[in-house]
């Protein structure tokens, strides 16, 4: 069980807490912005999450909504309340977090629970019209990978500076149009420690140079990877820019370095701005670059998205990129009294020798042969959920009411590692065939006085990854409260 405090919205989920942003996590908050995306409402810049509120809300103050289908003027109702009741200020916000899962699940998409058996944590969410502060206390059990009991994550404090907020924390990111997985960025690995910056809003260039790249964001942060390692004291970073340049495509592009550590040459600014990276002229930093491409429409009943991901283990654009994949789609349908959304997605982390070709080259996703850690944060792939020489074939059926209650219905099936991985995989010690189903309802709940939301979520699969074997029925359950 699981009780998430801070900033629930009158009618809608909860969230992690109020603040500038609109955390990952909440899939049907992410299914509204989307669709008031598609509809042209606001900016078609839905892939880079959190999302600032300042943004989200000033194109809906701007917004004509004349003509617009009854759903798509529900979700613009829905958030314009949740977005002005997170970013209400002078109001101090408390939480509780508890979490319990008899195992948890080897899949984390956007939405995920826990990632222990047990967790659970205090938060203190305060907000200023400039200034957002966020502390959060957890603890919970502990795995192979994770010592750690007592964790800060989710504490962050946030300065807003003309049209960029800068902060410093435990945040977590999503990039990339995936619901079931992200290659390079998800919330499957716990936060580290960063600072960062990115924009305010997505408001377009002003000058004719660069003003048809359409609304854009643009993000940096620079953190530090501890726990159990081999390079010790490792710096990672990331840089995102994601872009429009015409209505209803977004196109991301991202890097991510890790650099320094325990064994290394430490030349950030030299690694960092050497972009030639091959066999015959190898970098002193580990990095990948990644570019997602996705394509919204929204008509009169139903909407849709089409999108892909391409991450790659070399800067090397198209040629010895070594790249995996994303591909992936949704259909958007009003359905009564709500909506509902059906994706198909497929994550392959078997990489191509090139950005187009079919010569793989395995064991290279999120492994180095010098950072032997590879790209992974206490025992936890930073990206793709089932690590490197993987593939996930998903269908996920979603509807969530007027109420905010929702149903999910997923079917997972995966491939983790390969006989030819030689560098490991992080999920399973060896090749492992999984089908998976899933069933999660999500309830709000009113009770002494307070907002309460259940989260429940059953899930069978036919096998596990190793070194276990067999059948498993687990079961997870989470409590959000505002105190």
């Amino acid at each position: 069980m699981r009780i998430r405090l801070a900033g629930i919205g009158l009618l809608f989920a909860a969230s992690a807490a109020a603040g500038p942003w609109a955390e990952p996590g909440d899939a049907a908050l992410r299914t509204d912005i989307e669709l008031l995306a598609g509809a042209g409402v606001v900016d078609n810049i839905t892939t880079h999450w959190p999302v600032p509120w300042a943004g989200l809300l000033d194109r809906l103050d701007t917004a004509s909504l004349e003509g617009a289908p009854d759903y798509i003027r529900a979700a613009a109702h829905r958030l314009r309340a949740r977005g002005a009741e997170e970013t209400r200020t002078g109001e101090l916000k408390m939480a509780v977090t508890f979490d319990t899962a008899s195992s948890p699940s080897m899949v984390r998409g956007f939405d995920a629970l826990g990632r222990q058996t047990l967790e659970g944590k205090f938060v203190v969410d305060y907000l200023w019209s400039g200034t957002a502060l966020h502390l959060a206390r957890g603890a919970r059990s502990t795995t192979k990978g994770d010592r750690q009991i007592l964790d800060p994550d989710g504490s962050y404090i946030a300065q807003r500076i003309g049209d960029a907020v800068v902060y410093a924390g435990y945040l977590d990111h999503w990039w990339g149009p995936g619901w079931i997985s992200a290659l390079s960025a998800s919330t499957n690995a716990r936060p580290i420690p960063q600072v960062g910056f990115a924009r305010v809003s997505t408001t377009p260039f002003e000058t004719p140079l660069l003003s048809w790249l359409g609304p854009y964001q643009i993000e940096f942060f620079v953190g530090q990877l501890g726990g159990k390692r081999v390079a010790k004291n490792t710096i990672y970073n990331g840089l995102r820019f994601v872009f429009s340049p015409i209505p209803h495509l977004e196109i991301g592009l991202a890097r991510i370095d890790e650099m320094c550590g325990t064994g290394h040459p430490c030349k950030p600014l030299t690694g960092y701005f050497n972009l030639s990276n091959d066999p015959k002229h190898t970098n002193i930093v580990n990095d990948q670059g990644n570019i997602d491409i996705r394509y919204s429409r929204s008509f009169a009943h139903w909407g849709f998205e089409v999108y892909t991901q391409a991450m790659n283990e070399d800067t090397n654009p198209i040629s010895h990129s070594s790249t995996s994949h994303q591909f992936g789609g949704s259909l958007f349908l009003p359905l009564h009294d709500g909506v509902g959304r059906l994706t198909v997605e497929y994550t392959d982390s078997v990489a191509t020798q090139n950005l187009f070709g079919d010569t793989v080259q395995h064991g290279i996703a999120y492994n180095n042969y010098s950072y032997v850690d590879g790209m992974r944060y206490r025992g936890r792939t930073l990206g793709f959920s089932l690590d490197s020489d993987s593939r996930l074939f998903s269908v996920q059926s979603a509807f969530t009411d007027d109420a905010a209650r929702s149903f999910t219905l997923t079917y997972h099936h995966a491939q983790v590692s390969t006989p030819a991985n030689l560098l490991g995989n992080a999920v399973t010690a060896a090749p492992v065939t999984v089908n998976m189903g899933v069933a999660r309802v999500s309830l709000p709940l009113d009770f002494a006085g307070w907002r309460w939301r259940m989260d429940v979520e059953g899930r069978l699969q036919d096998d596990r990854p190793r070194p276990d074997h067999g059948f498993l029925a687990s079961i997870e359950a989470a409590l959000t409260v505002n105190l």
